[in-house]
């Protein structure tokens, strides 16, 4: 992990007035475009090329089990997880769907469910069968979560190398919520009712068991705000330790990483805590409607492109907003300049040839 982060180098930002003069010569009047012109120059700036791409995509997901879920806090048993990976490798899943459209790679990574799954185009890297109940012990080891990052590591250096230009990750574990409310609770500090949500659709009798299930394991466990593999080891999950490594190794070959909903604004909280450069290299596809979601954006001074009303994960949401990353590639590649097309330039006020 410590010489993924080595690699991180700041954004270039030398090339940003260079990016946003060519945008203010494209047949438009200037910034009129608005967050695609944004989305290209932050593009630019990430891969350090003044045409940049996108295609093809990568979608990365990660699937884990939560120990926690023997508390009563979701509305789903825990073998739902492993019944949803089954359901990605059979192509069912909206995920699936989606990656389909996107013509994406679409991996499905096991660094932690519950039971065995022996499947073809199934990558086994488990480092556990789910993590403990931290409702009464530490969710994992330290050990464990620095294998977990090196498995998300892993994974975006693998897709890279197979050319992907852009990461998608998601996500799939009963539980996680509790866990993603726990973490975001614990690294800023916030009380647990602001940022504890419903999840997968629970009762409002189940929310304030999960709330206080939080509040109590929080009190006991006593992750350092500041130590975000602490945090993880407390009350973190492996999928969500995955996507903060994958989020490493993206950024450390210089690719775009567009984040998903809750569970991953709050694995890219625990990216940032570990490397700051981190965060010029997210692009937040969607506002989730977990409640946490809004809060965990503002720590990170994060827009999200979409907001559909989605809460199911799987980088759903950021697939949806691939197309909009797409889009501005595209208008920085393909669209007539003011010359090239002959059009007259509004400050020159004549056509130039």
């Amino acid at each position: 992990m410590e010489q993924t982060i080595k690699k991180i180098k700041a954004v270039d930002k030398s090339i940003t007035k260079e990016v946003e003069a060519y945008l203010d010569t494209l047949t438009k009047p200037p910034g009129s475009l608005g967050r695609l012109e944004e989305l290209a120059v932050q593009l630019a700036e990430i891969t350090g090329e003044n045409f940049p791409q996108v295609t093809p995509p990568a979608i990365i997901v990660f699937a884990g089990d939560h120990g926690v879920v023997n508390e009563g806090v979701s509305a789903f048993p825990q073998a739902v997880t492993a019944q949803m990976v089954h359901n990605f490798l059979d192509g069912g899943s909206a995920i699936n769907v989606l990656a389909n459209q996107l013509e994406a790679f679409l991996e499905v990574v096991d660094v932690g469910v519950a039971e065995t799954i022996e499947r073809d185009g199934l990558v086994v890297e488990k480092i556990g069968f789910g993590t403990k109940n931290f409702a009464e012990e530490d969710a994992l080891t330290k050990v464990e979560v620095e294998k977990a990052i090196r498995v998300g590591i892993n994974m975006s250096e693998k897709v890279i190398g197979q050319g992907a230009k852009s990461l998608i990750l998601g996500e799939m574990g009963i539980g996680n919520t509790t866990s993603s409310s726990a973490i975001l609770a614990a690294v800023s500090g916030a009380e647990v009712s602001k940022v504890v949500g419903t999840g997968t659709g629970i009762s409002s009798e189940t929310l304030i068991k999960k709330q206080r299930v939080i509040e109590q394991a929080l009190a006991d466990r006593r992750p350092a705000k500041d130590d975000p593999l602490d945090i993880l080891a407390k009350v973190g999950g492996l999928e969500i330790a995955a996507m903060v490594g994958a989020m490493l190794g993206g950024a450390s070959r210089q690719t775009p990483i567009l984040v998903d909903g809750f569970i991953s604004t709050v694995a890219a909280i625990l990216a940032t805590k570990l490397c700051s450069k981190v965060r010029d290299y997210l692009i937040f596809g969607h506002h989730s409607q977990e409640a946490g979601h809004t809060f965990a954006l503002a720590l990170l001074d994060a827009k999200p492109l979409l907001n559909l009303n989605f809460r199911l994960g799987e980088g759903t949401g950021a697939a949806m907003a691939f197309p909009i990353l797409e889009a501005s590639t595209r208008i920085l590649r393909e669209m007539a300049t003011f010359s090239s097309a002959g059009v007259s330039d509004a400050e020159k006020g004549n056509a130039e040839n």
